[in-house]
């Protein structure tokens, strides 16, 4: 081989370990993504729940109040 073909070779081998390393950083951010995305998801849902059951307080609540005025 000659040395601008080993140059050419090296500068192949360079490029593809960049992309190698690349690609395993691009997975690891996309692995931590999707579980930040699952964490998030399932927090949303203890939030919608905790939302619904705060709700349901207050309306029986008001049911309660307008029971008592209407009796007073």
């Amino acid at each position: 081989m000659t040395d601008d073909a080993l140059a050419q070779l090296e500068a192949l081998r360079a490029r593809v370990d960049r992309l190698v390393d690349a690609v395993r950083r691009l997975a690891e951010e996309n692995r931590s993504l999707r579980l930040s995305q699952e964490q998030l998801a399932s927090e949303r849902a203890a939030l919608l729940s905790k939302n619904e059951q705060a709700r349901s307080r207050v309306e029986a609540m008001i049911q309660r109040l307008k029971s008592l005025e209407h009796n007073a």
